[in-house]
């Protein structure tokens, strides 16, 4: 059984039960610390998500022969117009993969052409496309909740990748970028917090 991970669980390896009582603990700190509600079954697609990518395999593909590696708009595009068993997995790892991008790698966007705004588009794009796709299906909830509040689950796996908040300057004027270009509830408390987010500033973004 894969969990709907695209890789077998190995219940008997003590490394991955480790690996997953570490992200169960830090997902539900996470939820909670950012006062965020979710299914259950959500709680868990995030642990599952988290263990899936620890394999950096999972997350960067190799280049086509031509050297040519696809964009995120044209997996999108391919994946809408696959075979409905193909396009449910395509939609999925679009999703999963923007998800985790966005979350764990989302400062290093800062002054390219594209944006954290590209991959949280395109992923609740591909989430929502999966509720849709099949309403029956058992996951059709979770994709639509990740759908509707992908920005707030990009929070939660932000939280998790910070292992020490703000260290200097630029780490302050990365999260301002963050919060101006996503409205990121994180980032908006965070420079609340360290006295850089005024009112001026917040009537500015809105």
């Amino acid at each position: 059984m894969n969990d709907f991970t695209g890789k077998p669980n190995s219940p008997n390896s003590p490394v991955m039960a480790s690996a997953r009582e570490f992200f169960s603990e830090m997902v539900s700190t996470a939820l909670e610390t950012r006062k965020i509600g979710a299914r259950p079954m959500t709680h868990k697609y995030l642990i599952d998500l988290l263990e899936h990518y620890v394999v950096s395999e999972n997350l960067f593909e190799p280049p086509k022969e031509n050297g040519r590696t696809e964009t995120m708009a044209e997996k999108l595009l391919k994946a809408v117009n696959a075979e409905n068993s193909a396009r449910q997995e395509l939609l999925k790892k679009l999703g999963d993969t923007a998800l985790y991008v966005s979350g764990f790698f989302g400062d290093s966007f800062k002054r390219k052409i594209i944006d954290i705004d590209y991959y949280v588009e395109i992923g609740g794009c591909a989430y929502g496309s999966l509720a849709v796709s099949d309403p029956s299906h058992v996951y059709s909830p979770i994709f639509g909740e990740l759908s509707s509040r992908f920005m707030d689950y990009v929070d939660v796996l932000t939280y998790i990748s910070q292992k020490s908040f703000v260290q200097n300057n630029e780490d302050l004027l990365r999260l301002y970028d963050r919060y101006l270009m996503t409205g990121s509830k994180l980032a908006e408390e965070q420079l609340e917090e360290n006295g850089m987010l005024h009112a001026s500033l917040k009537k500015a973004k809105q």
